[in-house]
């Protein structure tokens, strides 16, 4: 079964972790990525020293494969004509440079644009390419806390926290492969690429939809709420005799389920609790009922009687229990993958399932410049020229 994008040809111009996780996606839908990789060193994540499996960097695995590997130093003639061959043929190209620093190497849209009209051009930076910033460099963090996610979250009272995962450079990666898909599309009938661009700022703000709907509603800046929901409850997480369990009492119905439930009936008669309003403004007193009640039994308990009465219930898992989970594997959100160093090593799969075109993963991320030889002999080189740009150091092979 063929993937989606099978046939479509990117050159991933980017590292780190935004475009990376753009590519693999491409990738894990049939697109052939070409991950040009620069040269002394490739990819910075391959430098990660921590954690490792078997010399091989952990973090660079888990966002590139599917990818072919190149490695070139652009800042040789021998490294920019490799790339310029490389993209004079490509359907995408994905790059996550400073602005400026592409267009000195005569790798710019308005370039490449003229080299290959039908390119979709796509361009991930921290604040976008337009406006005062267009020239400041972006990182998750600094994102996280100019979007403002960092100051929803964490708990009430105490400092900043940026959330657990990267989810600024996450959302950037995911926002561009849909961006490049769209054009595609749209290249389908004008015949035509285009620029396409997102940023670390934009990916961290599209997370802020509550939170904005409160300001823009209020003129009131919402604060963090830890796990709770800012518009209803009991939505949160909550202690039980042995962990926590998320408790999903969204509306009036559930709220009603749960204080049958847990045996208090009398809750729901309660005018401090009586409806969403009361329970959200009554919130600091409720929080601590529901919280000695569930710490009376443990979570597998719970789980298995709210589930039996309707109730929106989970567990709040570590990574282990993610991992391990019976639909976890049943949707193939934990795969593996051979590697030629590190062995056999896990991977989070791909988060879209097609009927008739499946998603898959066929090889592991590469070797920094294990394609190389073989890019280069289908874009015409012979084994002389290719050895020369490996001599000049515009190249490398593994």
């Amino acid at each position: 079964m063929k993937g989606p994008l099978q046939g479509v040809k990117v050159v991933e111009l980017a590292q780190i972790m935004a475009g990376p996780t753009c590519g693999m996606l491409l990738a894990d839908m049939g697109a052939d990525v070409i991950k040009v990789e620069k040269l002394p060193g490739g990819d910075d994540t391959r430098s990660y020293s921590e954690p490792q499996v078997n010399g091989e960097s952990a973090a660079f695995m888990i966002l590139n494969r599917n990818k072919r590997g190149i490695a070139v130093n652009l800042k040789t003639p021998g490294g920019l004509e490799v790339v310029k061959k490389l993209l004079a043929d490509a359907d995408v190209v994905t790059e996550n440079y400073r602005k400026g620093t592409l267009e000195k190497l005569g790798l710019g849209y308005d370039v490449l644009q003229k080299l290959n009209p039908r390119l979709v051009y796509c361009a991930i930076s921290g604040y976008g390419r337009t406006g005062p910033y267009a020239d400041k460099g972006g990182f998750d963090l600094i994102a996280q806390g100019f979007a403002g996610l960092m100051s929803v979250t964490g708990e009430p009272g105490g400092p900043p926290v940026k959330s657990g995962t990267p989810i600024a450079d996450i959302n950037a990666g995911i926002f561009a492969a849909l961006g490049i898909v769209s054009a595609l599309l749209a290249r389908a009938t004008t015949g035509r690429g285009q620029f396409v661009e997102t940023s670390l700022m934009e990916a961290g703000i599209q997370q802020m939809y509550w939170q904005a709907a409160i300001y823009f509603a209020t003129g009131v800046n919402p604060g963090p709420s830890g796990s709770a929901h800012i518009l209803t409850a009991p939505y949160q997480a909550f202690p039980t005799a042995d962990g926590w369990i998320n408790l999903g009492g969204a509306n009036q119905s559930n709220w009603e389920r749960i204080v049958k439930a847990i045996g208090m009936p009398e809750l729901g008669a309660d005018s401090r609790f009586a409806t969403n309003s009361d329970r959200m403004r009554n919130l600091a007193q409720l929080v601590p009922i529901l919280g000695d009640a569930l710490k009376a039994k443990p979570s597998a308990h719970w789980i298995s009687l709210f589930e039996a009465q309707g109730v929106p219930v989970g567990p709040v898992n570590q990574t282990s229990d993610m991992a391990s989970d019976a639909q976890v594997k049943a949707r193939e959100m934990v795969i593996e993958v051979d590697h030629p160093k590190a062995g056999r090593v896990k991977a989070i799969g791909h988060p879209v399932k097609f009927s008739e075109t499946r998603a898959r993963s066929t090889r592991p991320a590469p070797l920094l410049g294990q394609h190389t030889r073989e890019v280069l002999k289908g874009l015409g080189y012979d084994d002389a020229r290719i050895e020369a740009l490996a001599k000049e150091g515009a190249i490398r092979c593994a």
